[in-house]
């Protein structure tokens, strides 16, 4: 007998059990530290550069176009490849996806912070894109492997809760760095977290995949069908506030069904799909999708009116505006964790049929903005959208990645990030082409009716979620 199985035969049954509980939990809490930061740093560094970039392009000389791209071309490489990433984790591991994910993130970061030109800061951001592409899944797919059902709603709902704090405290803690050391300093910002998600991604031991999802051939061909029709729709979709409908908006839509369409039939056909059967027959990933995609359309393009009424009609400061709009993350963040409880207890088609009918009620609240509304009316609106959209996002993520088996867990977080990212940006285009032309106090309340619509749309999906919490 070896050493260590003599001290394991001689230890007390109960002594090595404690042990064992004591070792899962110390694992979890890795695990969730590690998502935790990950998913934060991801959300800080989308809110935070938009306060910078003014401050780079006057430093770097750089045309508004060309920064612009510092946002586009992430944008772009991360809706991507995110699915890809997510199957990539299925197959090597989310921890080793994470943490190449993560670090990288932090190295591009770094390099940003350094970088003598426009053209730099452009090249870095798509390898930042695709580093943040490799993480964002893997949060959600190390969460899946670490946490037993009963555990994985309230884990998701702390991972949701410091999306919102990120985005929140992102223009604030941006508008201070940039101007007290530059626009470099908000890239270095995130070096220090992301080496510290890394380094606890590579310390917890979790299962790996079985080897036989190592061994079945990637699909790259589906890959790169799905990857170029997400990114031409997210080209046409980023392009509409600032040129409104063009030609090239119409060649970016319909270049994105035909890939779409090519990618639907390649996927039928081939042996080893990259997205799996089992998740898309699973009867609760198609409405949680749908919902996720119209609650941050809805949000994300009332965000957009109601930004533009405080500052134009209003005539706030971007610094005013953003604290009437801070209730809004207020409640998000502290109904992600209390979404979890209402979940336990009625189940998630309760739980995010009021969350989208709270979407839509904001949305209406902020149409009934007017020059003589309360600050007090107007924080109120923002905090029925927050509430509704930190349950949303807490639940109806939950419910996905726990309709999918573990093998399948990134597969989820990739669809999951996919919709997050496609809804915003489709939220603030019917948001533009709505209100195009027209003044916006005539054209406010219509174009967030159509918003309140969408998010009464996804309150219908809603129903097709599981009536209570399955194990």
């Amino acid at each position: 007998m070896s050493a260590p199985d003599a001290v394991s035969s001689a230890a007390p049954a109960g002594t090595l059990g404690a042990a064992s509980t004591a070792g899962a939990a110390g694992a979890r809490r890795l695990t969730l530290t590690g998502s935790i930061l990950g998913a934060a740093i991801v959300a800080l560094d989308g809110t935070v550069l938009t306060v910078a970039q003014p401050n780079l392009g006057r430093d770097l000389h750089a045309s508004l176009p060309a920064v612009q791209w510092t946002s586009t071309a992430y944008l772009v490489t991360v809706a991507a490849l995110l699915v890809l990433a997510g199957r990539l984790g299925d197959r090597y591991g989310h921890r080793r996806v994470f943490a190449v994910g993560v670090l990288g993130f932090g190295a591009a970061s770094a390099g940003i912070g350094l970088a003598p030109g426009i053209g730099w800061v452009i090249g870095l951001r798509i390898l930042q894109g695709a580093a943040g592409a490799l993480l964002q899944p893997a949060t959600l797919g190390l969460l899946r492997a670490a946490y037993p059902a009963e555990l994985l709603g309230r884990a998701i709902a702390l991972r949701t809760s410091a999306i919102g704090l990120a985005a929140a405290a992102g223009p604030l803690v941006g508008g201070a760095l940039t101007t007290q050391w530059g626009w470099r300093s908000v890239f270095f910002l995130t070096v220090a977290p992301a080496a510290v998600a890394g380094v606890s991604a590579l310390l917890v031991r979790l299962p790996g995949p079985a080897a036989t999802d190592r061994t079945a051939a990637p699909d790259l061909p589906g890959a790169a069908l799905l990857g170029g029709a997400l990114a031409c729709l997210v080209l046409a979709l980023v392009g509409l506030p600032e040129r409104g409908p063009t030609p090239g908006t119409g060649v970016g839509l319909t270049a994105s069904a035909a890939l779409g369409a090519v990618f639907v039939r390649h996927e039928r056909r081939t042996r080893s799909p990259l997205l799996p059967p089992a998740v898309l027959r699973a009867p609760a990933v198609a409405p949680a999708l749908g919902v996720l995609l119209a609650a941050s359309a809805a949000l994300f393009g009332t965000l957009f009116l109601a930004t533009y009424f405080l500052q134009d009609v209003l005539a706030l400061d971007p610094l005013a505006s953003a604290l009437r709009a801070l209730p809004l993350a207020v409640a998000m963040v502290a109904a992600a964790p209390a979404s979890a409880a209402l979940t336990r207890r009625h189940g998630p088609r309760r739980t995010v049929v009021a969350g989208m009918s709270s979407i839509s009620l904001g949305a209406l609240a902020v149409a009934t903005f007017r020059p003589d509304t309360p600050a007090l009316a107007i924080g109120a609106a923002f905090l029925v959208l927050g509430a509704g959209f930190g349950a949303v996002l807490a639940t109806a993520t939950a419910a996905l990645v726990r309709a999918v088996s573990v093998r399948d867990a990134g597969v989820a977080g990739g669809l999951q990030q996919t919709a997050m990212n496609i809804g915003p940006a489709l939220g603030v285009a019917v948001a533009t082409t709505l209100t195009t032309g027209r003044p916006l106090a005539d054209a406010l309340t219509p174009a967030l009716a159509v918003l309140a619509a969408t998010a009464a749309g996804g309150a219908l999906l809603a129903t097709r979620l599981p009536a209570a919490r399955t194990a």
